[in-house]
């Protein structure tokens, strides 16, 4: 067992899960992995949005196939243990996982970065394999041939959780990323001793590839593939029954059903099913109480960034979504890749895969209320986006009066407001 090879990291991560209150049973989609082992369907990439499962379901994969421990307890009482050929693949296979969202202490470069990834990875190779004689210069790819060559035909389960990290540090330039991607396909590309290759991320591979280097990944987004969607989220039935073990275990509840759809709901998968934020589902019941769990990260800036400079682009839209209303837009899940982000499309098409909007029959919405007060709260930070807000909240007051029937009240919003309120207030009806 070493940092990346056999390690039990991944299993005591998952044991966590399974142990807590609110745990959902998704381990059937190991189900989906078993016909692609060995085969040439064998590269899986994931992409979705953060706090939605990718991490938890990456240690599921590592805890089930790894031979580092016996799983049969963990996975004997889930939903997995009764396909049939559960027996044939549970800790079965030695399991290269990496979390590639670590860096060395003081990294300053991308050099430092991957240096640490090859070192760990050559030296768990060394210590498991000595007959294969590797040397600590070698490459990875190389020294893991020799394992395979040496030990007859030895293959190898590979589960990479947030490939894309690197690509968010300040210190990667453009050649380093081309370098990065050289070395995922040098690693798993064409190579006989990947028997699986599962990777997650929040963007896709296909636009970071200039050529053919990862050109063998099958990849499965949110909203552009149907398959696996299930698995990433909670449903509406999860949710359902997550909600009665809460009400078992509050003596004194707070959180109500239709609260949690408000705050939480929103998200939908290529086949239409409506999906929860999880992580946000899980804090709000433990906390008994309904509230933003929301975290900030650095791609969420750097989308405000966009809207701050291409304020023209989006002015209209991003008023009528803080008032509730869809707004139509072309989603290319790639478009984030760019830092220079200068169409509308483009800008939404960002927000979708970093799930700050949702997608659905070609028109994205803020998706609930924990993103609508995420988006209010940025608004109102950012000086030059503040007349956005009131635009929006004069749209808001003039559906509500009009719906009320209040002539007076939408006459007088009509002359104290401004033109691209009432632009908004007509394309809502």
């Amino acid at each position: 067992m070493g940092n990346y090879l056999n390690s039990l990291t991944a299993q005591k991560a998952y044991r966590k899960e399974l142990d807590s209150p609110y745990f959902v049973d998704k381990s059937e989609l190991l189900n989906e992995l078993f016909s692609s082992i060995g085969t040439s369907t064998n590269y899986v990439c994931l992409t979705r949005p953060r706090r939605f499962g990718k991490s938890v379901m990456a240690s599921m994969i590592v805890s089930f196939f790894s031979k580092a421990y016996d799983a049969h307890d963990m996975f004997g009482r889930l939903k997995i243990s009764g396909v049939e050929k559960y027996e044939e693949y549970i800790g079965k296979y030695d399991v290269i996982s990496i979390t590639l969202n670590e860096l060395p202490r003081r990294c300053e470069s991308y050099e430092q970065y991957i240096d640490r990834i090859e070192m760990r990875l050559i030296r768990d190779l060394m210590q498991a394999y000595p007959k294969a004689d590797i040397q600590e210069e070698d490459a990875v790819w190389d020294a893991l041939t020799a394992v395979f060559n040496t030990y007859g035909s030895k293959q190898f389960i590979f589960v990479l959780d947030e490939w894309d990290f690197i690509f968010h540090r300040d210190f990667v330039t453009e050649k380093d990323k081309g370098a990065y991607i050289d070395f995922l396909s040098n690693l798993l590309k064409d190579k006989a001793y990947v028997a699986l290759a599962y990777m997650t991320g929040i963007l896709p591979i296909a636009k970071y590839s200039s050529g053919s280097e990862l050109n063998m990944f099958a990849e499965y987004t949110m909203a552009s593939e149907e398959r696996y969607s299930g698995y990433f989220g909670f449903t509406e039935s999860e949710v359902d029954d997550l909600y009665s073990k809460y009400w078992k275990i509050q003596k004194d509840p707070q959180v109500t059903r239709e609260g949690l759809r408000s705050w939480y709901d929103g998200y939908h998968t290529k086949a239409g099913e409506r999906v929860y934020n999880p992580r946000s589902v899980v804090l709000s019941l433990t906390n008994n109480n309904l509230g933003n769990y929301w975290t900030s990260s650095g791609p969420y800036d750097e989308i405000y960034y966009y809207i701050n400079h291409n304020v023209a682009a989006v002015r209209d839209e991003l008023a009528q979504m803080v008032a509730g209303i869809p707004v139509p837009a072309k989603v290319q899940e790639y478009a984030a890749i760019s830092m220079k982000l200068t169409t509308k499309d483009e800008i939404f098409s960002a927000m979708v895969v970093y799930g700050f909007l949702s997608y659905e029959n070609g028109y994205v919405s803020i998706p609930n209320k924990e993103l609508m007060d995420r988006f209010h709260e940025m608004l109102m930070k950012e000086p030059s986006l503040g007349y956005i807000h009131q635009l929006a909240e004069e749209s808001v007051q003039m559906l509500k009066a009009t719906l009320n029937g209040d002539a007076n009240k939408v006459a007088e919003i009509m002359n104290q407001g401004s033109e691209l309120c009432l632009k908004v207030w007509r394309k809502a009806w």
